[in-house]
């Protein structure tokens, strides 16, 4: 998070930690808010990567998972990078800018994404930058956030006039990507119709809307299946190769190597879940069978998580947390169908 707009945030009653806004001083509200009320929350959980030059477009369409040709200025899609084995090293929402392409991103990868994505530029003319500290990345939800957006620009999603981009995710959700010169005001006319909340209420809608977010402690786990990438529109069948797609082709078509995927579950009354954290299935004993992707506390207490888990053990026996005989997790749906 850039210093001075953390700064900022801390005049306006963010308690931060570990350099993101935990709450505004009353964090259970703030969780009950996120479920239906009119919220804004600072994303500086994610880090952002610019990718500009006149051959962006195809360095990325063939280093990536989704259809980056189709991406409109101004739109976004999910999408993930895999290793050539087709595990994921990271999800993302990529979004086109007028000067190129931003890559948004858990925080805890820049670096070695960075890395790994520069040494296939070669002769490609493509530059990457990780430029978090020159933008603001703010969440709006609920039945008032569509309202603010055209209040603020006299549009909707899009390209803004203030150099600011505007981008519509599931459930009307919207990521509003700004210039550090424009963040102050921006925050301040819409704290006056949306509440600020901390930025875990965002990454709790997240999991409830079946979002996943690959973080260091999940990256080379998952194919994008595992993580119902296909599902949110962050994989195309019908686009040229990239890394891992003979993978992730065999695992859609041929039924091979997905017997993994991603589900929505709850504990109550443990001790705070993490990504990457272990579970275990009774009907496999000892062997650890799966992991947690993310995990938030949830409004009615406890925490919600989405954990990659066998099928037939979500449907048929019980699933357990870090050890074989841990909490038991319950199981919820998703917005979308997972088959």
């Amino acid at each position: 998070m850039n210093d001075a707009w953390q700064s900022f945030l801390q005049e306006h009653g963010a308690r931060i930690e570990s350099g993101l806004v935990a709450d505004f001083g009353d964090a259970g509200s703030e969780r009950h808010a996120a479920r239906g009320q009119s919220i804004v929350a600072d994303l500086s959980h994610l880090a952002i990567l610019e990718f500009s030059g006149e051959d962006a477009a195809s360095f990325l369409h063939g280093q990536l998972t989704c259809d980056v040709n189709a991406i409109a200025p101004g739109s976004a899609a999910f999408g993930g990078y895999c290793t050539p084995k087709g595990r994921l090293l990271a999800s993302f929402l990529l979004v086109r800018h007028a000067r190129g392409y931003l890559m948004l991103h858990s925080r805890t990868i820049t670096a070695a994404l960075h890395k790994r994505l520069g040494m296939f530029v070669l002769r490609s003319k493509v530059a990457i930058r990780e430029v978090s500290g020159e933008w603001v990345l703010l969440g709006l939800s609920g039945p008032e956030a569509p309202k603010q957006l055209v209040a603020l620009h006299g549009q909707g999603r899009g390209l803004q006039a203030d150099g600011s981009v505007a981008v519509e995710i599931p459930s009307r959700r919207i990521v509003l990507i700004l210039p550090l010169a424009v963040a102050q005001n921006t925050w301040n006319r819409l704290r006056s119709s949306l509440r600020p909340v901390g930025t875990g209420c965002w990454q709790w809608l997240d999991i409830r809307e079946g979002i996943p977010l690959v973080t260091a402690a999940t990256q080379d786990q998952l194919v994008p299946q595992m993580a119902n990438l296909e599902l949110i529109g962050a994989v195309s069948f019908a686009k040229g190769c990239y890394p891992g797609q003979e993978v992730v082709a065999r695992s859609q078509y041929l039924g091979k190597g997905v017997k993994r995927r991603l589900y929505f579950a709850s504990l109550a009354d443990s001790a705070r879940p993490a990504a990457g954290d272990e579970l275990f299935s009774d009907d496999l004993g000892a062997q650890a069978s799966g992991l947690v992707v993310n995990a938030q506390a949830a409004p009615e207490g406890g925490y919600d998580l989405l954990v990659a888990t066998p099928t037939a053990s979500k449907e048929n026996s019980v699933v357990r947390w870090k050890s074989p005989d841990g909490p038991a997790l319950r199981f919820g749906a998703l917005p979308y169908p997972v088959e």
